[in-house]
């Protein structure tokens, strides 16, 4: 029975229930680089139902577990630094939560760590990558070829705007390049790139760019996302 006091609650206010926070940090690997965003979503909202994991689910008209990827990874991409918040209606252990999903995560899918979130999302500022990269030039030769790239004066990109008009964008003063080498098949990149809510700058982008600077196609490209950080240059996890 509704009392007076009842019925000046906020709306919904009798529904919820304490909400526990975790920060789980995950890898994506091998065939499952290839996994969409929105499917690796589908794919954890499976896991964790197999699991039974007491997920803490939004209130509302549509209520949905609340699951939040602070720096979605792009497809084709490895990663063992990925972090996923998700919020909980009971209190579990680190690594009996760990241990409870890794049991039911699919091929190429695992997580690597549990803790409480410390940062916000927000506070996201750039990644770094490894790069394995291959082109007709050779290892040592494209090597050389990046150094040559990121010595341009400007290095220009179409970018499309919301009124569908394109811009030219020069990215150069976005990349900073951390390592440069080779071993006997490829060039070896470390590069470390903006990301986060402010400005993001996508491998994909970068290279595209320096395929069009060499005048010839890049073999095989193999990227993992190394680190995530911070504004104040911290690891984000």
């Amino acid at each position: 029975m509704f009392t007076v006091a009842d019925m000046l609650l906020p709306k919904n206010q009798a529904l919820r229930l304490t909400r526990y926070e975790y920060r789980l940090v995950f890898e994506k690997k091998g065939r499952a680089r290839y996994i969409s965003h929105l499917d690796l979503m589908r794919a954890f909202q499976r896991v964790f139902k197999r699991a039974g994991i007491p997920l803490w689910y939004t209130q509302g008209f549509n209520p949905h577990a609340y699951l939040m990827f602070p720096l979605a990874l792009s497809l084709g991409i490895d990663s063992s630094v990925e972090p996923l918040d998700i919020a909980l209606i009971e209190e579990l252990t680190f690594d009996d939560l760990k241990d409870r999903v890794n049991a039911h995560m699919p091929e190429g899918l695992r997580i690597v760590s549990v803790g409480k979130p410390v940062m916000k999302h927000t506070e996201i500022a750039a990644a770094e990558y490894s790069v394995r990269l291959s082109a007709a030039l050779g290892a040592e030769g494209t090597a050389k070829a990046f150094a040559d790239f990121l010595a341009q004066d400007r290095i220009e990109v179409e970018k499309r705007t919301k009124k569908k008009g394109i811009n030219l964008v020069d990215i150069k003063p976005h990349i900073t390049l951390v390592s440069l080498g080779h071993d006997d098949e490829a060039a070896l990149l470390g590069l470390r790139l903006p990301a986060g809510n402010e400005f993001n700058l996508n491998t994909n982008v970068v290279f595209d760019a320096f395929e069009k600077f060499i005048g010839v196609e890049i073999d095989t490209i193999y990227t993992t996302r190394t680190k995530i950080l911070t504004k104040s240059g911290e690891n984000f996890i």
